[in-house]
């Protein structure tokens, strides 16, 4: 009986060991994350962080195919503010953003406003032949392009779809967003850099 005691005393305390090491894992890990914490939407780029450009890195060139077959490069749009949009027929965050991204190109295509969508279906090669149709299901007004090279490595890799990146006229990445968004906050980007 006694020992059927200390036995339990000693997987108890195990068991409380292995929490107290796990708790101090997670918030250690949580206290370095914090100092690394990627850009949110909300310290994207506003006008005057966009002005001191040098110190955003040249977004890393690419040439894709489009839908069609045709060629697509990022060097298409110089001068433009692009969003590099990583995104999947699969993924239903990217599907909600879909409609504002229509609508932003209705609203700021004509003042230099691009969206290049880059579909990471490809991948999966049984998606492949998804993404033209469903480009023009949602009715997608924007160039939509294959990722058959791996460019999102040259972003330094996504860990989450959809993630944009967001270029500024001058060619530099000035930030990156993971996850869905609103249409506002993407609206304000676009007006800070346009």
């Amino acid at each position: 009986m006694a020992l059927a005691k200390n036995n339990k005393r000693y997987l108890m305390f195990g068991v409380g060991a292995v929490l107290i090491i796990f708790v101090a894992i997670l918030m250690l890990n949580g206290a370095n994350n914090s100092s690394k914490a990627e850009p949110s939407a909300a310290n994207v780029p506003s006008q005057s962080v966009a002005q001191q450009d040098e110190q955003y890195p040249e977004a890393p060139a690419f040439t894709l195919n489009d839908l069609n077959g045709n060629e697509v490069s990022l060097s298409d749009f110089k001068g433009k503010v692009v969003f590099v949009n990583f995104w999947a027929t699969w993924c239903p965050p990217c599907r909600k953003e879909i409609p504002a991204f229509i609508e932003l190109i209705d609203q700021y295509g004509d003042d230099g406003f691009v969206i290049l969508g880059v579909a990471v279906d490809p991948r999966e090669f049984q998606n492949v032949d998804k993404v033209k149709p469903f480009a023009k299901e949602m009715g997608i007004n924007y160039p939509v392009v294959y990722d058959t090279k791996g460019v999102s490595q040259l972003y330094g890799g996504i860990r989450s779809i959809p993630t944009t990146f967001v270029i500024n006229r001058e060619g530099k990445v000035v930030g990156r967003i993971v996850g869905s968004r609103p249409k506002d906050v993407f609206e304000g980007i676009i007006k800070d850099l346009l």
